[in-house]
């Protein structure tokens, strides 16, 4: 690995540290949102006494509806024309739908069975993904547009990415909150204050990217296309062609090998960190201190509070590096070092010293802060390479799928936490009584697994081929055919719904 000759920013593909901010505060939502209902599930299982491999169920099946409603969205919003463009009105109303949703699910009857359970929250977690999907998959793909430029492209990915962070420093400290017996009578109690806090958040922090930013690629009053502002008017078109089109754009994306490499690499990833999130909690409450679940929610917190700062820094660091080496080496280097942090786990994971545990997300949490700084901005060049092939523009697309397979990772995560705690015997009746093998496995799967995750991961990047030449050379083309793209208005105060392709 060496320094690259590297291409100078151009003034008009710089993005105001303000605009960047407020699309960060999506970020900030989006991962709320999905950190959210990752953390609170533990209350179906130690709240209602919920079988832990059903609770598993319950983060994954509603991702097989996801399967098909985000890549829709993102087709929907790729062909939406409007004059307040083609991803903002979905934010708008997104945001605010889904924060609704989100607060009325954690709304727990009492004294159900099981299977009622069981039934009420699945069919509300799959009315609160539709609304989240129509919030998250414009709101991504309109980060993919906001600026043509290689290195300006990480430097909003890396923003947008430390916003971001601010959910999983809060996100550790859910359960404390939850379980806090002067606040509230029991854990059900907790969930469902909790939950109308970050219902009401997401709404007022949600809209603000619709709101406040611009898109480049907005079509115009008389509905010409979005990439040549010369092109005839679009016909209006039938609902079978609208089929049609929709499932050739979602095959032409499934089979783009350099998307594919990301799609893979992405879940791997963050399938391992959120066994972390979902499993570690376990292994501390029950291992570390011996059951003590009070105790063992603070120091969840703590290592969830070293992770945010470390992960923090990690963003900073790999924008350094990606300048440097390349965006494919400088990942190859921030997961290496988050696999060194899992492998810690099995030593300072321990009852005789209980402080170690903040030792391990300091390295393991530069695989996520290099994982979102980079994929956004190796995304955006997929977009670039697609339409030089193909001649269309579907960040929509690419973003929904794209943002499919982390949540599949999240529902992965949860779904395999559950059905492990399951294998290895645990139950939540023996308390802090659980028998030594159990502790035993719950560790090894705790650390193998996403170390075994981050080794695969590298090995799929390593044949991403977009080198900073490679994108330079491909917008150059795309410019040479159909012009630059809208230069970004840096003055919040001026309202421009109507940005055209200059």
């Amino acid at each position: 690995m060496s320094t690259q000759e590297h291409y100078q920013t151009a003034t008009e593909d710089k993005i105001s540290t303000l605009r960047k901010i407020i699309y960060g505060f999506g970020a900030f939502v989006n991962n709320l949102l999905g950190a959210a209902i990752g953390t609170m599930t533990i209350v179906l299982n130690l709240g209602l006494g919920m079988n832990p491999a059903l609770v598993g169920l319950l983060g994954a099946l509603p991702r097989l509806v996801d399967a098909f409603t985000d890549p829709l969205m993102g087709y929907i919003s790729d062909h939406t024309r409007s004059k307040w463009g083609r991803r903002r009105p979905y934010i708008f109303w997104g945001a605010i739908v889904a924060g609704i949703t989100f607060a009325l699910l954690w709304q727990l009857p009492r004294g159900q069975s099981e299977e009622f359970y069981f039934w009420f929250f699945l069919i509300g977690s799959i009315i609160f993904y539709l609304a989240y999907t129509i919030f998250a998959t414009p709101w991504v793909a309109l980060g993919y547009e906001l600026t043509p430029d290689y290195h300006e492209r990480t430097s909003i990915m890396a923003v947008q990415n430390f916003m971001g962070q601010f959910a999983w420093l809060f996100a550790p400290w859910f359960l404390l909150f939850m379980q806090n017996e002067s606040l509230f009578s029991d854990m059900i109690e907790g969930a469902s204050w909790l939950a109308v806090i970050i219902g009401l958040f997401t709404i007022i922090v949600g809209i603000l990217p619709a709101i406040f930013l611009t898109e480049r690629f907005t079509p115009i009053a008389t509905s010409k296309t979005i990439i040549d502002p010369n092109a005839p008017p679009i016909k209006p078109r039938s609902l079978s062609y609208a089929v049609t089109d929709f499932f050739k754009g979602f095959l032409i994306t499934l089979k783009f090998k350099p998307f594919l490499s990301l799609c893979g690499a992405t879940f791997l990833v963050f399938n391992g960190f959120m066994m972390v999130s979902a499993f570690q909690s376990y292994v501390i409450i029950y291992y570390v201190f011996g059951g003590d679940q009070a105790l063992g929610a603070e120091y969840v917190g703590w290592a969830g509070t070293v992770s945010f700062i470390s992960t923090s820094c990690a963003i900073f660091i790999v924008t350094k590096l990606s300048s440097w080496l390349g965006k494919r080496n400088a990942f190859f280097i921030t997961i290496a070092i988050s696999i060194f942090g899992y492998a810690l786990k099995w030593v300072c994971f321990t009852p005789e010293n209980p402080m170690l545990v903040i030792i391990p997300p300091i390295f393991f949490s530069f695989g996520l802060g290099g994982l979102f700084t980079l994929m956004g901005s190796m995304v955006a060049d997929v977009c670039d390479l697609d339409e030089l092939e193909t001649g269309e523009r579907r960040e929509g697309m690419f973003g929904s799928i794209y943002w499919w397979v982390v949540k599949l990772g999240l529902a992965a995560a949860m779904a395999a936490g559950g059905f492990l705690l399951h294998a290895t015997g645990f139950d939540v009746a023996l308390g802090g009584a659980q028998s030594a093998d159990t502790l035993f496995y719950m560790r090894l799967a705790d650390v193998l697994v996403p170390v075994l995750c981050s080794v695969v991961a590298i090995w799929m990047v390593a044949t991403y081929p977009i080198t900073e030449k490679m994108a330079h050379d491909t917008r150059s083309k795309l410019e040479g055919r159909r012009g630059k793209m809208a230069a970004e208005v840096n003055d919040l105060d001026e309202n421009t719904d109507g940005v055209t392709p200059a």
